[in-house]
């Protein structure tokens, strides 16, 4: 009898999972502890913002924030920042985590699927959070590490994007995922990468382009903020224009 293939549901984290950007909590709480002044938050707070508005694949803007998300690392103890990161998951991540994701992520546990984190935070972060909630792993961006201690680089690219889907369909062929038969969950345009990677794509609480894309493929669209304006603002028109313009998009190659 030919044995089923392992099935993993793939969660953003960043407004997906958790209210705001994970990046920006690590840097809150190390502030607050005094690893950095005023000015290194404002300048690290600023990178972050420009990134996120931009909703572009934009290489300038993604090196920008890439050196803003490793450099406030740098120089310091991979124990110090573990230990630190422990105290800013319970003063900052879990009151800001979506009960809704939390409970579609556990009925993908009751059903003997896996879940893992993919984010462009520090994977050591992701990892943390991953186990915390009980969730199998984390991906997410590698900080190079030397004789116990953060250099302040980063190993391989920024885990935005393209890279976001490189990674579970790497991870799917070391784990035997088949990725038809597997779900990701996204909040953002900028993961269309890693939604269109799997057979079961779903948005969460979905920027505009997400939201209008979502409709169009008929992907299930979660929204878990007070202000749900997705589906009652929106007419039949504009869905259908939407759906026009999606099909008009070259669609990924099947594998």
């Amino acid at each position: 009898m030919a044995l089923t293939a392992k099935r993993a549901a793939f969660f953003d984290v960043d407004n997906t999972l958790i209210r705001g950007s994970t990046i920006y909590f690590l840097g809150r709480g190390m502030y607050q502890r005094g690893y950095f002044t005023k000015k290194d938050i404002s300048r690290f707070v600023l990178a972050n913002l420009r990134f996120r508005l931009t909703g572009k694949e934009n290489k300038e803007e993604i090196a920008r924030f890439q050196k803003s998300a490793t450099d406030f690392i740098g120089g310091h103890s991979v124990k110090d920042i573990e230990a630190i990161a422990q105290e800013i998951y319970d003063e900052f991540v879990s009151p800001a985590i979506w009960q809704g994701t939390i409970d579609i992520a556990q009925k993908h546990l009751a059903n003997k699927e896996e879940v893992w984190l993919v984010t462009a935070a520090p994977e050591d972060m992701a990892v943390l959070i991953a186990q915390r909630l009980g969730f199998t792993g984390a991906l997410g961006s590698k900080a190079e590490i030397k004789d116990g201690s953060y250099t302040g680089a980063m190993v391989g690219p920024l885990l935005h994007g393209k890279e976001k889907a490189t990674a579970i369909t790497e991870l799917a062929k070391r784990e035997g995922f088949n990725l038809d038969d597997c779900y990701a969950y996204s909040d953002s345009n900028n993961d269309l990468p890693l939604l269109q990677s799997v057979g079961n794509p779903s948005a969460i609480n979905p920027d505009a382009i997400l939201g209008l894309r979502a409709m169009a493929e008929g992907w299930p669209i979660h929204d878990f903020r007070r202000a749900r304006f997705i589906g009652r603002a929106l007419s039949p028109i504009v869905v259908r224009l939407a759906a026009l313009a999606t099909w008009l998009t070259p669609r990924r190659k099947s594998r």
